[in-house]
C-alpha cells in the first residue's frame, strides 16, 4: 500500500467524529462531494469499507473503528504540537468525556463521577446526556470515553465496547412529608390506590416495580410516567405523588427535595455500568470512578 493521504484521513477522520458527511462539510468548510470522493479514495487505498449506512447516519465498520482509532491519536498529537509551538502547555488538564443515560438518576450519576474531583491531577470533566443508544453510537467513533447506564449494552449491538459494573442498590420509596405517615404505615400495602409516579415502561425499573407490585397483590394509581427521573422527583417534592430512587442516595434525596422515606426494598435491584471502549480501564478518571462506586457508593448501600 502506498503512503497514506494525509488530507483523506483528516477528512474521514472528520466525518467519524461528526456522524455524517454532511456536518464534516460544514466544519471543514467544503462540499459534501468533496469529502465522498476523498472517502472512496481512502477505501480503495486501504482496500476496505470504512463506513456503513445506519439510518441517516455512517457508522464505522471494524476496519475503520481501527483507522479512527489511529487517526484519532494523529491529529491529537498534531494539535499538542501546535499549542507547543505557540508557548501553550499541553495536556494541562486531563479530559475526562462522559455520557449519562437518561433513566440513570441525576443524583446517582453525579455521586458517581464526585471521585474525579478528588483527583491530585486537575481533570476537565465534560457531561452529556441522551438515550443509550445515542451515547453508544457516540462512544463507538471516540466522542466520548465513557457512558453511564442502569444497564448492560446490548451484545446485539455493533458497537465494540465493554460493560464494567459498578454496583447495585435496593429501592426507596419517597412522599412528600405531610403525606409519609400516611404512606409509611403498613408499607408495603400502603401504596395500593396510592398515587405513584413511575419511570416510563421502556425502563428496565419500570418492569421491575411491575413485576414486584403484581407479586405484592398491590396496585397504585399510575399518574405520571417520566423518563427524566430528576422531573419525576421533582413531581413528587410538589406532592404529587409517590416516587422511587436507589438506595445508595437516599440521603441525598432526602435533603435536595424535603421528602421523607416511606419505605424500601431489597427485592428489586437497580443495577449500574460504565461502558467504555476499553475492555481493561486505563483512563485514571475512569479507574477512580470505578474504584469509589465498587468500595464506597454501592458497598455502603
Amino acid at each position: 500500500m502506498s503512503s497514506l493521504n494525509f488530507k483523506h484521513l483528516r477528512y474521514f477522520w472528520a466525518v467519524a467524529a461528526n456522524g455524517t458527511i454532511a456536518r464534516a462539510a460544514e466544519i471543514l468548510h467544503v462540499t459534501p462531494q468533496t469529502i465522498s470522493g476523498q472517502l472512496r479514495e481512502l477505501e480503495e487505498q486501504v482496500n476496505a469499507k470504512l463506513f456503513q449506512k445506519s439510518g441517516r447516519n455512517l457508522v464505522l465498520t471494524d476496519t475503520g473503528r481501527l483507522v479512527f482509532s489511529y487517526a484519532d491519536e494523529m491529529f491529537r498529537l498534531g494539535d499538542e504540537l501546535q499549542d507547543v509551538m505557540e508557548g501553550r502547555t499541553p495536556g494541562s488538564a486531563l479530559t475526562l468525556t462522559v455520557g449519562v443515560a437518561m433513566v440513570v438518576p441525576k443524583l446517582l450519576a453525579y455521586r458517581i463521577l464526585e471521585p474525579v474531583f478528588q483527583m491530585p491531577d486537575t481533570v476537565r470533566l465534560v457531561c452529556m446526556e441522551a438515550s443509550l443508544a445515542d451515547l453508544l453510537a457516540d462512544l463507538s467513533v471516540h466522542k466520548i470515553d465513557l457512558v453511564l447506564a442502569d444497564a448492560p449494552m446490548s451484545p446485539t449491538l455493533n458497537v465494540r465496547a465493554y460493560n464494567h459494573l459498578l454496583g447495585e442498590s435496593g429501592l426507596s420509596f419517597f412522599a412528600m412529608r405531610k403525606f409519609a405517615r400516611k404512606y409509611k404505615a403498613g408499607f408495603p400495602q400502603s401504596l395500593n390506590d396510592a398515587p405513584m409516579l413511575m419511570p416510563t415502561a421502556s425502563s428496565a425499573l419500570r418492569r421491575s416495580l411491575e413485576q414486584w407490585l403484581e407479586q405484592q397483590d398491590i396496585k397504585p394509581v399510575v399518574i405520571a410516567e417520566f423518563e427524566d427521573r430528576a422531573l419525576m422527583k421533582a413531581f413528587g417534592e410538589a406532592g404529587t405523588g409517590i416516587f422511587t430512587s436507589p438506595s445508595a442516595v437516599e440521603e441525598d434525596v432526602v435533603a435536595k427535595y424535603g421528602v421523607s422515606v416511606i419505605g424500601r426494598t431489597d427485592e428489586i435491584k437497580e443495577r449500574f455500568y460504565a461502558i467504555s471502549a476499553e475492555r481493561r480501564i486505563k483512563h485514571p478518571a475512569v479507574s477512580a470512578i470505578t474504584e469509589a462506586a465498587r468500595t464506597g457508593l454501592f458497598t455502603a448501600a
